[in-house]
């Protein structure tokens, strides 16, 4: 009896030793999100200095699943919705997974059978998300933590164990032997990041004779085995490196989310903003339409009494047909512009959403204001008297008079981008990892030198061996033994063909970085530029707009007089349209290019929730080239 007492007991320490394999897939989902998201905190104040709270978790009430669902629209099954809402197949292995988890989108104000409408800051929250981009770079960063983890496993200690039990009978003998063998066994093995090997093995068997009496012998095992590589493959530089790299590696793909993060922000604005401007200029049209409809029949009345050619009568016709294309196609493209915005936060399509104007409204005031002064500014220039015709031109070129905050030397903005885009700092660190690739493929030129050791105690029972006395461990009994192997580095050339490839990916490693660096510059000064011009624009235009609609008002007037054509009038109607779209354009221009400019230089940041905090400038430094 006692000996089936120890037999159950290697049983239950053979089944202690797997822990983990008595997890339900519940448990081991759990434990699997737990490492990553603590790697992930810790590899983001290592890479950000500050650790933000990180979940791969989709929340099932998003704005795209509402839409669907209260707008009623059209949807090809149950994936629609959600991973939730999906029917469990057989053999499911969680039940109650993926399970609805709620975390709704800022208040959009949805009702069921009406539009939604947005403003910038809602749009970005929503992109968060709903964004199945952005969604991605996300499980991107949490797959690297899941790597990280399983190098790590690498240098922990593995243990495993088994449990057999077996009946069987031996007639080989001069008597048939029947009987049963159980038998458990636990070994664990390590390696560490010197390149050492270590294991051990601990088993204990039971055989029990069913015949000649119920006859039954204990046997015990124990071995251990030790691995050291002296010359290739030895050192932590060396052995270690798959780990090194798989952090790094959750570095970069935290890197590229966060810069993705700014990216994403940036492009949600622009395109937000392209909408309402192309929104505006439907209105434009819309308004140019009207007022060519009412020139058209105005030139059809003077027609009629003799006042006006009936020539002009058929060019303001044409033009009123003009305008009517021109409204209809700008507001094609408005809807289509709108879907592919909706596109963008990971929205349908087909759902009726609408942007919030105020938001451009805001953005353009300061440009309408400006058309206000340089009214006043027009007026009081009538009573200056005009340079002679012969008189001295002098071009005064675009400058830096009324430069906002961020139009920054240059020099100044560059180096804030060399300081801070991650890109750039992922790109530095691909450098140190070709140089740690080519130490590592210079390594395994060398011979190889290993050292083993090995030591073996106890011994085994078997049916056969039933009727022997019970094993024991004893050190003086055990067998010992030792090896040292050297493997010459007579045929290396695999390795030596790598070992050059090797050179080459540095050197290509290190062209990548210095391309990345020369386009970092490149579009820093093109942003500098984009924003100069798109201030001047905004003047420029300004001072469109105001001819334009005085010369509508003079237009009218020659005509009503009979001094003008209504050639004129349509000409004028068509230039003011134009400054008016040019006006909001210049606007919209110099705002996207302050978001871009930030965006290049790595300082724009994004919180969780898709959020932006813009970079103020402490001093006013003007770019310069």
């Amino acid at each position: 009896m006692r000996r089936d007492r120890i037999a159950i007991l290697m049983v239950l320490l053979s089944m202690w030793s797997l822990p983990s394999g008595c997890r339900s897939p519940r448990k081991h989902r759990i434990e699997a999100d737990k490492v990553a998201y603590n790697t992930i905190e810790e590899q983001q104040r290592e890479a950000l200095g500050y650790a933000e709270e990180f979940s791969i978790e989709r929340p099932s009430d998003i704005l795209r699943r509402r839409l669907l669902v209260q707008q009623e629209l059209p949807r090809s099954g149950d994936a629609s919705l959600g991973t939730d809402r999906l029917k469990l197949i057989e053999h499911w292995p969680e039940k109650k997974y993926p399970k609805p988890v709620s975390f709704s989108d800022p208040n959009t104000g949805l009702e069921a059978g009406k539009s939604i409408q947005l403003s910038l800051i809602q749009a970005l929250q929503v992109g968060a998300r709903n964004s199945f981009e952005y969604q991605s770079y996300k499980e991107d960063v949490f797959r690297a933590a899941l790597d990280l983890d399983l190098e790590r496993n690498e240098f922990r200690s593995i243990f495993a164990g088994e449990v057999e039990s077996l009946a069987g009978t031996d007639g080989s003998g001069d008597r048939t032997v029947s009987g049963t063998e159980s038998s458990g066994s636990v070994d664990s093995s390590r390696k560490l990041k010197s390149g050492t090997q270590l294991s051990t093995g601990l088993a204990v068997d039971l055989a029990n004779l069913l015949t000649m009496g119920g006859a039954s012998s204990l046997g015990i095992m124990a071995d251990a085995t030790i691995t050291i590589p002296l010359l290739r493959g030895s050192g932590e530089h060396v052995v270690a490196e798959p780990l090194t790299q798989a952090q790094r590696d959750v570095v970069y793909a935290i890197y590229k989310f966060e810069r993705f993060k700014q990216t994403f922000a940036v492009n949600v604005a622009g395109e937000y903003l392209g909408v309402l401007r192309q929104r505006d200029q439907v209105e434009n049209t819309e308004d140019n339409y009207e007022s060519l409809i009412r020139s058209a029949r105005r030139s059809r009345r003077l027609a009629d009494a003799g006042m006006l050619p009936e020539i002009q009568v058929d060019q303001a016709v044409q033009d009123e047909l003009r305008a009517r294309n021109r409204w209809i196609s700008a507001t094609e493209s408005y809807k289509s512009r709108l879907d592919s915005f909706k596109d963008l936060l990971g929205l349908p399509p087909d759902a009726a959403i609408e942007l919030d104007r105020s938001d451009l409204e805001t953005l353009v005031a300061p440009a309408s204001e400006l058309v206000v002064e340089s009214a006043k500014e027009e007026g009081l220039s009538k009573s200056k008297q005009t340079s002679p015709a012969d008189a001295p031109i002098e071009l005064v070129p675009a400058n830096y008079e009324n430069a906002g905050p961020l139009e920054l030397k240059q020099d100044r903005a560059i180096q804030l981008a060399l300081e801070n885009r991650l890109d750039l700092r992922m790109a530095q660190g691909k450098v140190y990892d070709a140089q740690r690739a080519v130490v590592v493929l210079a390594d395994a030129l060398g011979a190889e030198l290993t050292l083993f050791g090995s030591a073996d105690l106890g011994e085994g029972r078997s049916v056969s061996s039933a009727t022997s006395d019970d094993a024991k461990l004893r050190m003086n009994k055990g067998t010992y033994s030792g090896l040292l192997t050297l493997d010459l580095p007579l045929e290396r050339t695999a390795e030596r063909n790598a070992y050059r490839n090797g050179y080459i990916t540095l050197e290509r490693t290190v062209r990548e970085l210095q391309k990345l660096e020369d386009q970092i510059k490149l579009s820093i000064r093109n942003k500098l530029r984009d924003m100069l011009e798109a201030r001047e624009g905004l003047q420029i235009q300004g001072q469109s707009v105001i001819v334009a609609e005085k010369r509508v008002k003079s237009t009218n007037m020659f005509i009503e007089a009979g001094r003008a054509q209504i050639r004129d009038l349509l000409e004028a109607q068509d230039a003011l349209l134009s400054a008016k779209n040019g006006l909001t354009s210049a606007a919209i221009n110099y705002r996207v290019a302050e978001l871009e400019l930030q965006r290049d230089m790595g300082v724009l940041k994004v919180d969780k929730s898709g959020l932006w905090q813009e970079y103020l400038p402490k001093g006013i430094s003007h770019a310069q080239d």
